[in-house]
């Protein structure tokens, strides 16, 4: 297990579900991923659950607001990116296309956000930390360790997210076998962007956060006992690992991974 205190600008730094049974995720989640639920009050009647592995923070989640099911906004996941300032990221992220859903404000002591949508259609979370750094561990199971976003159009996404973060795009040949872009932010691989040919024309670009697991099959049965289901199947990358995308009960996706020994 390693512990985090800091993220460096560019990484991703928090993860939040936001679901339609946050007590029916709660349990799904800490079935299969040793989470522990630290639930905070937030609003009048909301709780905001910290998602917790040796009382360092995983993850988080909360109810989808009522606005957002009256929009037909389904349970998801989110990733936060760790920025020097919310506000001037911002305006550069609607400087370079991409659409601010939800201009800067503080969480309390907590820190500052922002939401942006990227010119393809993804949405992402802006994070300037103040009291909360973002997730304090890593490497062990029920940890994130990579993302993958989907969308139509990877270069316009890269070049967004490289003019936005400094991320750099790690491009495949184009006739090779996988045809997967690296996202490298600094020295750190963090994510990627698969072919287009592998994605649902119905489904709207989107972040996929991958969690660390030490059994991606076992891991696997275990998120279908509890009401979930694979929508890409335990698929082998050579001496990289195994993976797995999931649907949890309530709808969300997420992706495991199994690193190779």
């Amino acid at each position: 297990m390693t512990n985090i205190d800091k993220h460096v600008p560019g990484s991703f730094c928090w993860v939040e579900l936001a679901t339609t049974d946050q007590n029916a995720a709660i349990g799904f989640y800490g079935k299969i991923f040793g989470w522990s639920a630290n639930n905070m009050p937030m609003g009048p009647d909301g709780v905001y659950t910290i998602f917790e592995l040796g009382g360092r923070a995983a993850a988080a989640g909360s109810t989808l607001r009522p606005e957002m099911k009256a929009h037909g906004v389904p349970p998801h996941w989110t990733l936060y990116v760790a920025v020097e300032s919310a506000d001037a990221s911002a305006a550069k992220a609607e400087k370079l296309g991409g659409n601010v859903l939800g201009s800067p404000f503080d969480v309390f002591d907590a820190g500052r956000m922002a939401v942006v949508q990227d010119p393809t259609g993804a949405t992402v979370c802006l994070w300037q930390p103040k009291r909360n750094q973002g997730t304090g561990v890593g490497g062990v199971h029920g940890t994130l360790c990579w993302a993958d976003l989907s969308t139509p159009d990877r270069e316009r996404a890269g070049r967004f997210y490289s003019d936005l973060f400094g991320w750099t795009m790690m491009k495949e040949d184009e006739k090779s076998e996988h045809n997967y872009w690296h996202i490298k932010n600094g020295e750190e691989f963090i994510g990627g962007m698969p072919p287009s040919k592998h994605l649902d024309a119905n489904v709207p670009p989107h972040w996929i956060p991958y969690f660390l697991v030490t059994n991606c099959d076992a891991t696997i049965a275990k998120a279908k006992q509890l009401g979930g289901k694979t929508c890409v199947e335990a698929t082998d990358l050579e001496n990289v690992g195994r993976f797995a995308v999931l649907i949890d009960a309530q709808g969300a996706v997420f992706a495991v991974f199994q690193a190779a020994k």
